[in-house]
């Protein structure tokens, strides 16, 4: 086997704001693993939150890919992968996360399987996704509310945690005005304080908002439980549910647990989460950073797994360099074809 990779920019088509930062452009480090003359293609991107740029990117997954030419072939390398044997185990999860999507990618190919079936389902999964409202002004936010409903989308997550709760209220209730018929989630990001979601989650309830995601500052996940016990309305612990073992510490004791593969390690870390919190009240939310298609591609093919799907970053971008996993349309699918099932876009096309 040999690996290659290629950092890319990724920007987005208007900037995103959200309770601790603004957001118009990110970095996307794509790896590449090629053996028997197919590849198999994973990306990470950066993160101020994890504190990870480029370069730390760029390092980690050069290390990671010089341990896979120890491996004879790709299937050998993703058991050992799965097995904690590659070398870098303390490596940030994004890492590990896209050098196990550039194996399934590749091991696919080569069984010409998609991923979703290697995985134990029959059939394509397909989902209605969330599409992101930043914190904007009620004019933009109705407008665009609208808009994305007449595209076909049934779910609207709203981004909250301003200085002025009653921004958010305000936000939220022209949003409701615009798409009566949508589904809301409410995302403050660890914005509040307990006293302050404790007044503000009856009156966002009263608005027919379905859930809430990380309501309070992460870092302490008692407080977070102690509040979906009382609270009129889901909570999802996001922030606050990065491993498995904050999982485990949380199932049944919040509503959801947002499972980011950038965030947790990829997708049989995800599957562990899955059945950590299997029959306890927990249900899952499979969520995403901004990424190409190609980021999130392996997420889409967990679908039938999750109640909620808010995996639109990729809908984000000014320009997607891959494609294969919709969303236009307000669904994200997997595809049938081997492998990960997205292709470059343009004169470079990927067809191995």
């Amino acid at each position: 086997m040999k690996a290659t990779q290629r950092t890319v920019r990724l920007d987005l088509a208007e900037p995103l704001r959200i309770s601790r930062s603004t957001m118009a452009t990110r970095d996307a480090v794509w790896l590449t693993v090629e053996h028997g003359g197919s590849r198999g293609h994973g990306e990470a991107v950066t993160s101020v939150y994890y504190g990870l740029d480029a370069p730390t990117l760029g390092r980690l997954l050069a290390d990671a890919a010089t341990d896979l030419l120890r491996f004879g072939d790709p299937e050998s390398a993703l058991d050992a992968l799965r097995a904690g044997a590659l070398a870098g185990e303390e490596n940030p999860p994004a890492v590990t996360a896209a050098v196990e999507a550039a194996l399934l990618d590749l091991v696919g190919k080569r069984a010409g399987s998609p991923v979703h079936r290697l995985l134990g389902a029959a059939t394509a999964p397909v989902a209605a996704t969330a599409r992101t409202i930043g914190i904007t002004s009620p004019v933009r936010a109705a407008a665009e509310a609208r808009r994305l409903t007449a595209s076909g989308f049934e779910i609207i997550k709203v981004k909250a945690g301003t200085p002025d709760p009653e921004e958010d209220v305000e936000r939220v209730r022209v949003i409701r005005d615009a798409a009566p018929r949508a589904r809301l989630l409410l995302d403050p990001n660890g914005a509040w304080t307990a006293d302050q979601a404790g007044a503000l989650l009856p009156r966002f309830a009263e608005l027919g908002v379905e859930a809430v995601e990380q309501p309070l500052a992460p870092g302490d996940p008692e407080a977070l439980a102690a509040l979906a016990a009382r609270s009129p309305l889901p909570v999802i612990a996001d922030e606050d549910a990065v491993s498995l073992e904050d999982a485990r510490r949380l199932a049944g004791r919040v509503h959801g647990v947002n499972v980011k593969l950038a965030k947790c390690g990829g997708v049989h870390a995800a599957l562990r989460i899955a059945e950590a919190v299997e029959g306890s009240g927990t249900a899952l939310m499979l969520g995403c950073l901004t990424a190409s298609s190609l980021g999130l591609a392996p997420a889409v093919h967990l679908l039938d797994r999750a109640r909620w799907a808010d995996l639109d970053g990729h809908l984000l971008l000014a320009h997607d360099p891959w494609t294969g996993i919709g969303g236009t349309d307000g669904f994200v699918r997997a595809s049938e074809l081997p492998g990960l099932g997205v292709r470059r876009r343009g004169p470079e096309e990927e067809t191995a």
